[in-house]
């Protein structure tokens, strides 16, 4: 795509520092999540992919200011954006520790990426060998089969995706059709 090629949907123009994140995880099952029940049950079946493959387990969180936990340090100080990363790279380690265990029984490698979560999804897809998320996180509309990032990602994905429903395992068939 060249800079003056028009942006589809599909494509979208990402910040440098995410393709640099999300551009060397061939081979990976990279799991998005968010805290969420649905998400904590993405990270459960991706750990399963990952030890089936033999691969690492990347465990992604797309932050920005607003959704990151807030690091410590003096009041009215702003810290700086390498503090909030690492606060939510914590988060996502207390998280694996707490559905997997200490001894996952994979290689885990948290991502904190300051980006927009369907953006880094599908750029994660471009490399990944499978991406996996929750059918629904945090959103507001409960009713929804498919949350607006899941919803995205399969609609735009450049490879294999799982979407997980959160209180049992999909269907040989339902895998089957997300791949």
């Amino acid at each position: 795509m060249t800079d003056d090629a028009p942006v589809t949907s599909s494509e979208h123009r990402l910040p440098g520092h995410v393709r640099e994140h999300v551009g060397d995880l061939a081979g990976s099952v990279v799991v998005g999540t968010d805290g969420s029940a649905e998400s904590r049950a993405a990270v459960r079946f991706a750990a399963q992919e990952a030890g089936a493959r033999g691969c690492p387990l990347v465990v992604l969180r797309a932050w920005s200011l607003t959704s990151a936990p807030k690091p410590g340090g003096a009041p009215g100080v702003v810290p700086p954006m390498t503090d909030f990363e690492a606060a939510v790279s914590e988060e996502i380690r207390v998280e694996v520790a707490a559905e997997l265990g200490q001894d996952p029984g994979v290689t885990v490698v948290p991502m904190p990426v300051h980006a927009t979560a369907a953006q880094v999804l599908v750029e994660a897809s471009r490399t990944a060998a499978l991406v996996v998320v929750g059918h629904r996180g945090h959103g507001g509309f409960t009713g929804l089969l498919l949350g607006s990032v899941s919803d995205h990602l399969v609609r735009h994905a450049h490879g294999p995706v799982a979407i997980v429903r959160e209180g049992r395992p999909p269907t040989a068939n339902e895998t089957d059709a997300t791949m």
